[in-house]
């Protein structure tokens, strides 16, 4: 099993970003990723950025790990995420209809 984990890359030198998730700071080859640059979101695994991601992917992403390791979801970023969330939820409409 692959695992690959968003990270916000806060520096770049070459090929080489730093990038940060939750505070912890590492550095990810772009060699893979040329064109990303600083403030993006990117998957990385085994020490390469694979892919550009989408913010709200990622701190979604983030928090979902938190909560695995038992600490929960806070602040403005469960707000955030709440609204998101309930901006997909579908309608009671919808609902009722597929019922029928």
């Amino acid at each position: 099993m692959c695992l690959a984990v968003p990270a916000k890359i806060t520096e770049i030198k070459d090929s080489l970003a730093t990038v940060t998730l939750d505070g912890v700071s590492r550095t990810a080859s772009l060699m893979l990723l040329p064109e990303a640059k600083i403030g993006d979101f990117v998957l990385v695994h085994a020490g390469f950025a694979m892919e550009i991601v989408d913010e709200h992917l990622a701190l979604e992403s983030q928090a979902l790990w938190r909560e695995m390791g038992g600490a929960g979801r806070e602040g403005d970023l469960q707000e955030t995420i709440a609204e998101e969330i309930a901006g997909l939820r579908p309608t009671a409409e919808f609902i009722a209809e597929q019922k029928r």
